[in-house]
């Protein structure tokens, strides 16, 4: 099978999964874990989980040059990304959560802009004001229904938005690395040292679940969060970075609203209304314009040879 084809389907399983996981892990915070101490399960189980996986693989030694990208892409992917977005979930809501993450495409555009010197284009910037005007709006006025569990929206969409800005910094960070390591070398030594960056933080709430009492409800949804939006997204990722670039990994969330969307209304987890709705148009269009590709013209073969 094509490996472009895998890399595409990579990127949409993890994708999937994201999507889902804003509701699914959304129910059982705070009322059975914590936003920190749900990380600490998630850092913890990951990297048992690759640890474990990595025993059947060839080793990889990493080289000495590469260790601060890897410190750097950890303390972005492992760290700031997941207890931005877990504590931002727990205060806000999935469809707020889902619009937001959004803008991962657009912060690969500014951050490739800086530090790999990409072109903004009219149209690019346009998508960038446009695409963060929605996430603003969803900031200020996206408290506007009432939804159970949702205790300070406007603090915990901006948290998503650092979230957002965390996960686009982090692509573009681990993608060198992706070339010249494994999948399983990689995550097993990032979800590592996202133990002892997340631990000092995440630790108290992790031992204040009374694990033995969880019902079946919350235990799956916990499984899930660890084995599926931990494990395995990451694991998609990386493995379509091998392929793909940074930026068609985030435009890959464009569906993850659709996704968040459908399931959170559907399970009854959430409601749509008009500053929703509004800011998602927004994010959408902002994001459309900033992956639109540039059209160039092209010299017919007949004056290509006169000149």
């Amino acid at each position: 099978m094509n490996n472009r084809f895998l890399a595409f389907l990579a990127a949409f399983g993890a994708t999937t999964i994201y999507g889902l996981n804003h509701t699914i892990a959304k129910v059982v915070m705070p009322f059975y874990i914590g936003p920190f101490g749900f990380i600490m399960l998630r850092v913890v189980g990951a990297s048992i989980l690759f640890w474990t996986v990595s025993i059947f693989v060839p080793k990889e030694k990493i080289e000495k040059n590469d260790y601060l990208r890897i410190f750097g892409a950890a303390f972005l992917g492992m760290c700031i990304n997941m207890l931005m977005f877990f504590k931002g979930l727990q205060l806000s809501t999935p469809i707020n959560s889902g619009v937001i993450v959004t803008l991962t495409p657009i912060i690969i555009l500014i951050l490739s802009a800086f530090f790999l010197k990409e072109k903004l284009t009219t149209l690019k910037f346009l998508g960038i004001i446009l695409g963060f005007a929605g996430a603003i709006i969803l900031i200020i006025y996206g408290n506007t229904t009432q939804v159970i569990n949702a205790t300070n929206i406007p603090l915990g969409n901006t948290m998503l938005l650092v979230n957002a800005i965390s996960f686009g910094a982090y692509l573009v960070l681990v993608k060198p690395l992706t070339k010249k390591y494994k999948t399983i070398t990689l995550m097993k030594w990032m979800f590592l040292i996202g133990i002892f960056y997340t631990s000092p933080v995440t630790y108290k709430e992790f031992i204040e679940v009374s694990w033995l009492k969880l019902p079946f409800d919350a235990i799956w949804r916990m499984s899930f969060v660890v084995f599926g939006t931990t494990f395995m997204t990451y694991m998609l990722n990386v493995y379509a970075l091998k392929t793909l670039p940074p930026t068609t990994i985030g435009a890959f969330t464009y569906l993850q609203p659709l996704i968040t969307i459908l399931y959170a209304v559907v399970t009854g987890n959430d409601v749509l209304d008009a500053i929703k709705i509004s800011a998602c148009i927004l994010v959408f269009i902002g994001v459309y314009l900033v992956s639109k590709k540039r059209k160039y013209h092209t010299i017919p073969d007949s004056e290509s040879k006169n000149k």
